[in-house]
């Protein structure tokens, strides 16, 4: 079933599934939040605001639709219940859902965020979708079958020979002192390192060959498992400081390193293991 979804015009339905939700529920309120429409979870750098919260409900609405049997597990919903986690490892094709990634961008106005939605059986990522609203830019992969940004094929590539790697890593907003000061052996000679954006745009930025790495010590899969199926479909790669590939079920070594290519990931988790 999932098979002829993935072969049919599915993809295409949950493109227009996530057009619509942004429509809908975040664009119109892109800039226009009033204060009583943000709050915070666990500080003033995790924010969840309304358009989180109706995007979420409304794919969760329309993507079960386009594959009955299907559940949603999705970063509001989990917030509210932890146990709906289980579900991504579970027997029912599960859709992993971002509706806001980058809240704290959206909140304040700034046009870099996204929307994240990845198909995954058995824990493992079968497709996926990254949709800039702001930018109206979608980007789409399917396991097997490449990765294409509005029509063009993926292509990571490597970085060009001698220059600097570029990598963004977690914030040190969001993170503890230890892990913020592991990933500060990244800032050494060869290694430009900056704090993260929407972790769904900085895979794009991968997968397009704008940016050479990421290293990053959480795992919520809503925001890594699009990203990471774009990543490997563009011929990119990731792996933990375990050397094993990042399960997004959990369980895993942190922190884990996505990167353009092997020798790139190699070199940087070389320098985290140290």
């Amino acid at each position: 079933m999932i098979e002829e979804f993935l072969a049919g015009y599915g993809p295409a339905k949950v493109e227009q599934a996530m057009r619509q939700a942004a429509a809908d529920e975040v664009m119109p309120r892109f800039r226009q939040l009033e204060a009583h429409e943000i709050a915070e979870k666990r500080g003033p750098y995790d924010l969840v605001t309304v358009a989180d919260q109706g995007a979420e409900r409304h794919l969760g609405r329309s993507l079960t639709a386009l594959l009955p049997g299907s559940v949603l597990v999705g970063e509001e919903g989990v917030s509210e219940d932890p146990a709906l986690l289980e579900a991504v490892g579970g027997e029912a094709p599960v859709w992993i859902v971002d509706p806001v990634d980058g809240t704290w961008f959206f909140a304040h106005g700034e046009p870099g965020f996204a929307m994240l939605v990845a198909l995954a059986h058995h824990g493992e990522v079968l497709a996926s979708w990254t949709y800039a609203p702001a930018y109206d830019e979608m980007a789409v992969a399917i396991r097997g079958a490449g990765a294409w940004a509005d029509g063009e094929r993926l292509t990571a590539g490597s970085p060009a020979p001698g220059a600097d790697l570029t990598v963004a890593t977690s914030s040190p907003q969001y993170i503890s002192d230890e892990e913020h000061r592991r990933l500060l052996r990244l800032e050494t000679e060869g290694v430009a390192r900056r704090d993260t954006g929407s972790a769904g745009l900085e895979y794009l930025r991968i997968a397009k060959g704008e940016l050479d790495s990421t290293a990053y010590t959480w795992e919520s899969p809503w925001d890594h498992a699009a990203g990471l199926l774009l990543v490997a479909e563009a011929g990119g790669v990731n792996a933990t400081v375990a050397d094993e590939p990042f399960r997004v079920a959990g369980g895993n070594a942190l922190p884990f390193v996505t990167a353009r290519d092997e020798s790139t990931a190699r070199r940087l988790l070389g320098l985290l293991r140290d």
